[in-house]
């Protein structure tokens, strides 16, 4: 039986997978390179910090870590 939440993980890497496939495509010029840093760098963390919030070794730390990830979504949508 899957874990809970696990369809939301491997859903968070696939996003990852396609973010890196994306950003490889943007212009290597400055604007590209900048933006596409961030948005590699934002996108995927998103799945990186679900990750760890399913194995979160408190209410707390789950909160947290689902937190990062949210924040980090909202900052993909942006860039």
């Amino acid at each position: 039986m899957p874990r809970v939440g696990e369809d939301l993980e491997e859903r968070t890497l696939a996003f990852g997978v396609r973010l890196v496939a994306f950003v490889n495509t943007l212009p290597n010029t400055v604007a590209g390179r900048i933006v596409g840093g961030q948005l590699l760098a934002a996108g995927t963390s998103v799945g990186a910090n679900y990750r760890e919030a399913s194995r979160a070794e408190s209410k707390a730390d789950f909160a947290h870590k689902i937190a990062i990830s949210l924040k980090e979504s909202a900052e993909t949508e942006y860039w």
